[in-house]
């Protein structure tokens, strides 16, 4: 199929959940009662994505209160009561921190299980997301290693622990979520790269990084303000990227500065083109998804690419989040006719 949808990978948590319309919600139950809502949840939203048409389905990080720390809180090594106030992303938005005491080590598997329950409810192919070895860096405090580049490496072993089991679980699709790589370009081509492929080392199934612009938050709206007339951050990244073992990478597109004519820098990359903007609640119209999967077309093969939201939509109202993905799967159709 050409033009097969997929998304970022989170989706907005249900009322009876969490809270809704934050990005590091509070969960409404405990024990057994929120391990079988978060079941409920991506059971849900997995029938959204799939009566959407979307091909490649996530189960919306239901399982998780956030992106990073939902993997990250059962790791060894970190003091979660040791608080450090440290700049995320390059300072855009400052907050206390857990901070690494020492080599991260996993207690268990973390996501194994729910991987394995969404694979038994989809006949669709299955994402599974993962924070990038450089973002979890961004997210913590270092306590322990004294050199970034060291603790991102030590990060990547044990997430390459957690993507082997999420193949073997059946997973079709191991995404590593890098924001940060938009960020610290420098940092991304001496040792992000290589941390990167350190994650993702031996895995058969595809592989893919998700690069945008982040959240539809306040913090990245403002900083999105200050990026001139074109955002071109990913023309210093894309070329290392396409020399990667990466199979695919995800961007932004919609609504945004971004030169469409830079995943020309991407020749030998499957290419998840965002055509969802999660920065506001408009949905759009199947004719404006098309358009972005054209103007894709006229710098890419139509083979490669794959329509996406730009980020994320866990903060998002629930309804305005369903009528983005059914506007991302009748865009794609509707971009197929056109052939």
């Amino acid at each position: 199929m050409l033009f097969p949808p997929t998304i970022a990978g989170s989706l907005p948590k249900p009322g009876w959940l969490a809270e809704t319309e934050k990005l590091w919600p509070k969960w409404r139950l405990e024990g057994d009662a929120l391990a079988e809502a978060k079941r409920d949840a991506a059971l849900l939203w997995i029938k959204e994505q799939e009566d959407a048409g979307i091909e490649t389905v996530t189960d919306g990080e239901q399982f998780r209160i956030h992106f990073v720390h939902g993997f990250l809180e059962t790791v060894e090594g970190i003091d979660w009561n040791l608080k450090t106030k440290m700049g995320i992303r390059n300072n855009r938005y400052v907050v206390d921190v857990p901070t690494v005491t020492g080599k991260p080590r996993r207690s268990r598997p973390v996501h194994c299980d729910e991987a394995a329950f969404c694979r038994s409810h989809t006949g669709k192919g299955l994402k599974f997301t993962l924070p990038g070895p450089m973002t979890i860096c961004d997210t913590l405090a270092d306590g322990h290693f004294g050199r970034r580049a060291d603790m991102a490496m030590a990060f990547a072993e044990i997430l390459n622990e957690e993507a082997l089991e999420l193949e073997a679980a059946g997973v079709d699709v191991v995404q590593f979520d890098e924001p940060a790589f938009n960020v610290f370009m420098d940092d991304v081509n001496e040792w992000g790269i290589a941390a990167l492929e350190r994650a993702a080392r031996g895995l058969k199934c595809r592989t893919a990084v998700h690069i945008c612009y982040g959240y539809g938050i306040e913090a990245n709206i403002r900083w999105k303000e200050t990026l001139g007339g074109e955002w071109r951050q990913y023309e210093q990244i894309f070329p290392a990227i396409n020399a990667s073992a990466i199979d695919e990478v995800s961007l932004e597109c919609a609504n945004s500065r971004v030169p469409v004519s830079l995943i020309r820098l991407l020749p030998d990359k499957g290419l998840l083109i965002g055509a969802i903007d999660v920065a506001s609640n408009e949905v759009e119209t199947a004719g404006q998804v098309a358009a972005t999967i054209a103007e894709a077309r006229r710098h890419a093969d139509a083979e490669r690419i794959q329509p996406c939201t730009n980020c994320g939509m866990a903060p998002l109202p629930r309804a305005v989040a369903v009528g983005k993905l059914r506007a991302l799967g009748a865009g794609a159709e509707l971009a197929r006719r056109s052939l």
